[in-house]
This record gives structure tokens, sequence and C-alpha cells, in this order.
């Protein structure tokens, strides 16, 4: 079914210290995102870019942590667009740093207690991001956003997260990239962990359609958080945080096809695009793709056929 997609362009790169994120949406932009989408068959309204005002009052015990006003900024204000956008349409914000699916999720965390659904959240990453602000020892907030959306503790000056998502409702996908105290953290969760061994074993495929099968039995909103290093750094460069033995292209494909096919997905970050460290804009272009598969493009449509 065609969807009205909203464009939401989230600059921020406070979550880590390597600038160039908050160029991401203008990349997005000028790879043709919208364009695509509507080739497509579907609408795509782009709303600019979220205004953010920094909490200068913001304090954190960990001395490490940096940029903390401007982090809660962003999280306070993607957290109402979010709320705001989901009931009119299919919300993809365009990133922007992980650390703005602090305030992604939480939106999408109210809009599912007002409708009566539960959330689930796809984490496609090579990072599980499972520190809290007094363990992160980078001080990089982008690094934090699964535990706040776990409802781990420590996350003080940040507001509490909206209703928790329980730890069977989140998976990380294509993770390949963990600090030993978010291992140890992990370990008292029962989050579905598929890393790149899982994938190597089981295939792409079992995994992800097992997690799919649990949102349609909930009858859940699902929302997904794609990292551009969650791709192979060989055939996406445009990222801070590279990890060698990401997805492949046919890979990554893939998953957004059957995301398509399952029509689950009711939201959508794209994070981690730093255009400062693309080659001529594959990476922005393959981002741009990866959309087109998951709004339905196929190499060859195969209709279902009676025996």
């Amino acid at each position: 079914m065609p969807k009205s997609c909203l464009l939401i362009g989230a600059p921020i790169d406070a979550g880590q210290r390597r600038a160039g994120c908050l160029m991401g949406p203008v990349a997005y932009r000028v790879a043709g995102l919208a364009q695509a989408i509507r080739d497509l068959g579907h609408e795509a309204t782009d709303l600019g870019d979220v205004a953010m005002t920094p909490q200068m009052d913001a304090t954190c015990d960990n001395p490490a942590v940096h940029s903390l006003a401007e982090v809660l900024g962003w999280t306070a204000a993607l957290r109402r667009v979010m709320a705001e956008a989901l009931p009119h349409g299919f919300p993809i914000i365009m990133g922007g740093d992980h650390s703005l699916a602090l305030g992604t999720v939480a939106g999408a965390a109210d809009h599912a207690a007002r409708v009566g659904r539960p959330l689930f959240l796809l984490w496609l990453d090579a990072h599980s991001d499972f520190h809290t602000p007094m363990t992160t020892t980078s001080g990089n907030l982008h690094g934090t956003p699964v535990a706040y959306i776990a409802g781990r503790s420590g996350f003080a000056p940040f507001p509490p997260f909206p209703a928790p998502i329980p730890a069977e409702r989140i998976c990380l996908y294509g993770i390949r990239s963990v600090d030993p105290a978010e291992h140890a953290a992990l370990l008292d969760h029962d989050i579905a962990i598929n890393d790149m061994r899982v994938l190597d074993e089981q295939g792409v495929v079992a995994p992800l359609r097992a997690f799919l099968d649990q949102v349609r039995a909930a009858n859940g909103l699902l929302h997904v958080s794609l990292d551009v290093d969650f791709l192979d750094p060989a055939i996406a460069p445009a990222v801070g945080t590279t990890v060698p033995g990401g997805t492949t292209f046919r890979e990554a494909h893939l998953v957004m096809e059957l995301l398509h096919e399952s029509e689950l997905v009711t939201s959508l970050d794209l994070v981690e695009l730093n255009p400062f460290l693309d080659d001529r804009g594959m990476t922005a272009k393959l981002m741009v793709d990866l959309v087109g598969s998951l709004m339905g493009r196929k190499v060859f449509d195969r209709p279902t056929r009676s025996k």
C-alpha cells in the first residue's frame, strides 16, 4: 500500500566527536531520497530540519560525557516531532548521529502508548549502543540509545524513557563491536543479539523473520534504526565508526526487502552518514537505494502462483 512518507532532517553530530554528521540530511536530499520514494508510488513530504534548543543547565557526574546540553535538546525536540508525525504518516528521520534515537524512539513509544499497541525496535548497527552516560568512557552519547530505550538506570538528567521497551521486543542485528561493559550489561537482558556470527551461521533471513513474526503476532509497531556502519565499510565508507565485516550490498538489500514484505515498519532512522568521509556520494546513494528496497523496489516481482 502507498505510504505517506514524512522526511525529517536531524542535523545532529553532538553525540560523537567527529564533525560531519550534521551534513547528513542535506546529503540525503542531494542523493534524491524524496524522488526515489515518489518513483515507487509513495508520497514524500520534506518537513525540513528539526530545530533544537540546548538545555544549558544539564550536568552529568561522568566527566567524560560531552555535549550533554545539545543532546538533551535534540532528544526533547525529536521526541516531540516523532510523536506528532506518526499519526499522519511514515516518518523517516534523516540524521545525524545515532544519539538522535534517544528522541525518535521515545516519540515512537509515546505514540504506541496512545494507540495501545506494543512498540518493537530493530537496531541495524555494528554496535550494541548499550552504554549509559555513567558507563561510557568515550563520553559519546551516540553509544547509549539502546540502554535508554530498554530502561537502564544511570540516565539522569535525561527524562525517564516512556514505557521502556521490554528486552524481548528489541533486536540487535548485525552487531560486531561490543565493549566489555556493554557485554556484561547485555547478559542481564534478554535482548535478541543477532551478531555477524549468527548471520554467518544462520543467514540473514531466519533471524529477521523470527523477530518479524513476533511483531506480527503482537500487532506491534516497528521502529527501524539503520546505522551506516551496519554495512561493510568497503561499500559504505562515510561513517566515523567503521567496523570491518559488515553486511554486504546484497545482504543489506535483502534485509530491506524482507522488511517491506512484512508491512510492519512504521518509522525509520537513517543515522551516522558523514558526507565529509564519503567517496563521491557512494554511501548516501546506497542508503537511498536501501530505502528504495524498504519501500518496495525489487529486481523482479514474483507473483504468488497456484500449485
